[in-house]
């Protein structure tokens, strides 16, 4: 089955919103924050999900 990245931007983007000090631009530390606040069971989507957080608060934010 294939991960569709709309999925994962909405979820992460959720996840962002709902705990905006939560994040940073460490994959790991995300990875684990991934895992305690949501029920994603794949470690596929899990990774995906982490990734974009860490790559999103990696690059500044745009005007």
């Amino acid at each position: 089955m294939a991960i569709k990245p709309a999925y994962v931007k909405k979820t992460a983007t959720l996840l962002m919103e709902q705990y905006p000090d939560a994040w940073g631009a460490d994959f790991e530390h995300n990875k684990e924050l991934v895992t305690e606040l949501t029920n994603v069971e794949s470690k596929g989507v899990r990774n995906r999900i982490a990734g974009y957080i860490a790559s999103k608060k990696a690059t500044p934010a745009e005007s």
